[in-house]
This record gives C-alpha cells, sequence and structure tokens, in this order.
C-alpha cells in the first residue's frame, strides 16, 4: 500500500516517512502541494498524509482541489496550529482524522489503518 506523504518540512516530511516504511508501507514523499498535484496522474497513493499549513498552495486548497478534479483520497491532515476553523475546512473536506503535531506515532499509525479500510473504494477521476 502506497501512502503519500505532503510535508515542506523535510525533517517532518523524513520522519513521517520512516515511521510508514517501518510499519511495511511504500512512501511517495512530497515537499509541496504543487509537487503533488503534478505527479497525481502517475501517483499510486491510496491514502494522503497532508500538513494543511504548507507554504505555497495549503494542505486544505490542494485536497480541495483534487475533490473538485474528481480524485477521492482518503485524507489525514496534520497541523502544527490548533485551529478550530482549519478543523472544521478539513472535516468538511471528509478527512479521516486530523492530528496536531507534534502527535504520537501510534496515533498516525491508527489513522492511517482507518484511512486504509475507508479508502477501499479510491478512484481517479471519472472519464
Amino acid at each position: 500500500m502506497v501512502i503519500a506523504i505532503v510535508d515542506d518540512d523535510s525533517g517532518v516530511l523524513k520522519a513521517l516517512g520512516r515511521l510508514l516504511s517501518d510499519c511495511g508501507y511504500r512512501i511517495e514523499p512530497y515537499a509541496s502541494a504543487e509537487a503533488f498535484l503534478a505527479a497525481t496522474s502517475t501517483s499510486q497513493a491510496k491514502c494522503l498524509v497532508v500538513d494543511i499549513g504548507l507554504t505555497g498552495i495549503s494542505g486544505l486548497e490542494m485536497v480541495s482541489k483534487l475533490s473538485s478534479d474528481g480524485f477521492r483520497f482518503p485524507v489525514i491532515f496534520i497541523s502544527a496550529f490548533i485551529d478550530d476553523n482549519y478543523r472544521k475546512q478539513a472535516l468538511e473536506l471528509g478527512c479521516v482524522e486530523y492530528l496536531h503535531k507534534p502527535f504520537a506515532p501510534e496515533l498516525l499509525i491508527a489513522a492511517v489503518e482507518k484511512a486504509i479500510g475507508k479508502g477501499a473504494d479510491y478512484a481517479s477521476p471519472e472519464p
């Protein structure tokens, strides 16, 4: 199973990638929303772990664009900011989980397992 991680903090990107790799997942790391959006057609990801506060296109904007383009990915949002408005927007976009940094590794693993169960109907855009 491939998990895409989108975070502009290289340390977080590396740490999350290592954690999920150690759990047996294949990882597609992206340092920006723009990089992930450019790779969407070739990505094998079945789940997204996305930082809300990305530089440039935010995580919320990225997921909204993916949704409007017809992509359905189970999404786990992560954020260093405690902001009820972000949380509300994330939930409206249908996220599986919303985690505040720093979070326990077990919380992310549980969220990914939950997302994969929910993501069984993943599909790319309809023709």
